[in-house]
């Protein structure tokens, strides 16, 4: 398999390459509008076509590249089957893997960040690797007060779902806002400071509704541009317009 985790600073974005050494094709996981250039030219330099996309979810703090990389690359679009978006190709269920080559990623439904959300997995005979969007991060977890967020589902997620495979696999997550890069299931069950420690359901729900965080600054327009893939919407501030005048023809 080739791989390349790659980053986009503003939002703290971690956007995945995924490619098939046999088929030269290639998965996108979480890609950001504003990285679209570097993301093709890192697909030019491997020698990769692009076959798909793929969202967690419908992202609160950035707006995706999906619909500008499929313009460019003819590639598809996938997000989670149960938002039945019109601009998705692919509708990604657990239960249902997602080919590329000889690489398999198996969906896993993790509601409470949103109530769509969907972790991937990769098994394969020498490690598992676990891409867990915006669900489990880095000694944290994602946000549960906004867009259909919900702290006893994420809890239910993480534990019965995530925290049930090996302690070796690997957790690559959406976004690290402490330049760190990679975890594993045994140092989030042993060090997760929102999860650790035998903390019950009923204490990480009180943790989460009280962090009393700031109202995310981007969630106004990524929140509608994400629900069509990545269009850059009218109310898209001048300071985040940057990217938008290349994709804003849809």
């Amino acid at each position: 398999m080739i791989f390349k985790q790659l980053f986009e600073s503003d939002s703290s974005t971690y956007t995945y390459l995924l490619g098939c050494e046999q088929t030269r094709q290639a998965i996108l996981i979480d890609p950001v509008l504003d990285t679209l250039e570097r993301d093709l030219q890192v697909l030019k330099d491997l020698g990769l076509a692009l076959l798909a996309t793929l969202d967690t979810h419908v992202h609160a703090d950035h707006l995706s590249s999906a619909r500008r990389l499929k313009q460019r690359t003819s590639c598809q679009i996938a997000y989670p089957k149960m938002l039945d978006l019109p601009c998705a190709d692919i509708g990604v269920q657990e239960g249902v893997p997602v080919m590329l080559g000889s690489v398999v990623l198996n969906p896993l439904f993790t509601p409470g960040h949103t109530d769509h959300h969907h972790a991937f997995l990769i098994d394969t005979p020498v490690q598992k690797v676990l891409f867990t969007g915006d669900a489990l991060l880095i000694e944290a977890c994602g946000r549960t007060d906004f867009q259909s967020g919900d702290a006893a589902t994420l809890y239910h997620s993480i534990h019965n779902k995530l925290f049930s495979l090996p302690d070796e696999t690997l957790v690559y997550p959406g976004h690290d806002y402490e330049q760190r890069f990679v975890s594993s299931i045994a140092q989030e069950k042993a060090r997760n400071p929102r999860l650790n420690h035998g903390r019950t359901k009923d204490d990480f729900v009180a943790l989460m509704d009280g962090l009393d965080l700031p109202y995310p600054r981007k969630i106004d327009f990524a929140v509608p541009g994400n629900e069509d893939c990545g269009v850059c919407p009218s109310n898209v501030p001048e300071q985040f317009r940057g990217p938008c005048p290349a994709s804003d023809q849809g």
